[in-house]
């Protein structure tokens, strides 16, 4: 019998996978593990490791027992950098408060407005090269406008894609000194982030001064929000709202091309529809916040293991967003499971319209370029949110 007849066809690799194990070769094995070892497993040295969506969700629910301040949680990690006025380590009364002014910063018509002024310039760039038929870099695109979208926020003036690609790779540089398990950063870590993130603040008190009702830091201080807390803001979207856009645009599109689905997101890019499950499910594959942290402040009892006041709680976001299976944008997600990577209750990310905002626009101005076929491709290394290095596409609609 002939040998060809018998070979197999090779099997899809499976990049989400590989840019998981090259961000984290020691802990993702782990974590993925962990998983199969139940809904809720404690870990000597690591803490009370959640791998249940239904689990995760009533903890994150739970702001009174299992808080963002205290021993383990981000608190105890992004204070010594950002201040103690940011959302991500804040609770009780003073967090509601904050949380109550700045409900109105980023609406979805305001995040749709600013996207659409800061980003017209690099899209139509990007539009020619791809109708060009020139190769193009998606990860580089997606920084770069990440960049400037984060330039917009803080009130930064700078000069061209090489600023905003300088911008991008200082916060990358940040992030990168966190691993999953991390529970602080170290005095020579903190000073290091500190001389990247105090002259952003400089430039966002400067426009908080000034008071620009257009601008996000004027509409902070007509908000109520003080000069430190606008400065705490900036340096939190600084660090959060860059590396999350910036990595998810290029996931998403390789999960379309490689699940065969490109061709049906390109079709409804203009009215949302398939695009719009496709972007939701994409986040639920690639989990833009693999790991979320909590300290447990009063005795409680997760599932079925108890836990005591000084213990961490380790949501395993990636764990509980996994367990539905791999990529399906016509799959619906169970309510439980609603966007928990970024988060549930009174920490749900208020940068969340601003982040879509800027996806669905880039996401569109690629689609609009289809078919689109990625000719390059290989993972990063050495980051905290798994990304690929570089992914080149070209258009073939002129071919």
């Amino acid at each position: 019998m002939n040998a060809e007849r018998l070979r197999l066809p090779a099997r899809p690799r499976n990049w989400e996978r590989r840019l998981y194990l090259a961000a984290h070769p020691f802990a993702y094995p782990l974590l993925r593990g962990l998983a199969r070892r139940g809904p809720v497993v404690r870990v000597p040295g690591v803490g009370v490791v959640v791998n249940d969506a239904r689990l995760a969700r009533d903890v994150l629910m739970d702001g009174e027992t299992f808080r963002k301040d205290g021993p383990g949680s981000p608190g105890e990690l992004w204070t010594p950098v950002l201040g103690p006025s940011v959302l991500l380590n804040m609770e009780g009364d003073a967090h509601r408060a904050l949380r109550r002014r700045l409900t109105d910063l980023f609406t979805p018509a305001y995040a749709d407005e600013l996207c659409a002024r800061v980003l017209a310039a690099p899209l139509d760039r990007l539009r020619e090269r791809l109708a060009s038929g020139a190769p193009v870099d998606v990860v580089d695109a997606a920084r770069v406008m990440a960049g400037a979208v984060i330039s917009e926020v803080i009130g930064l003036d700078l000069a061209g894609e090489a600023g905003f690609r300088d911008l991008f790779e200082q916060g990358e540089r940040v992030v990168a000194m966190v691993s999953l398990r991390t529970r602080r950063l170290s005095p020579a870590q903190v000073r290091r982030a500190r001389a990247v993130l105090d002259p952003l603040g400089d430039v966002a008190a400067k426009a908080y001064a000034a008071g620009d009702g257009s601008t996000v830091m004027g509409r902070m201080r007509a908000l109520g929000l003080s000069e430190d807390e606008a400065r705490g803001a900036a340096g939190a979207f600084f660090l959060t709202g860059t590396e999350t856009v910036a990595t998810f645009v290029p996931r998403v599109l390789a999960l379309l091309a490689d699940s065969g689905r490109l061709a049906d997101a390109a079709a409804s890019a203009a009215s949302g529809g398939f695009l719009d499950r496709a972007i939701d499910e994409a986040m639920r594959v690639t989990t833009p916040t693999p790991v979320m942290l909590r300290s447990v402040h009063r005795p409680a009892r997760v599932g079925g293991t108890a836990v005591r006041p000084g213990d961490r709680i380790l949501i395993a976001t990636h764990n509980c967003c996994r367990a539905l299976g791999p990529f399906d944008p016509d799959r619906p997600h169970p309510p439980e499971l609603r966007r928990l990577w970024f988060g549930a209750g009174p920490h749900f990310c208020i940068g969340y319209p601003l982040a879509m905002a800027q996806i669905r626009r880039v996401s569109r101005a690629l689609l609009d370029a289809a078919p689109l076929r990625i000719v390059d491709r290989s993972a990063a290394r050495d980051v905290l949110i798994p990304t690929y290095r570089r992914l080149i596409v070209r258009s073939e609609a002129r071919r």
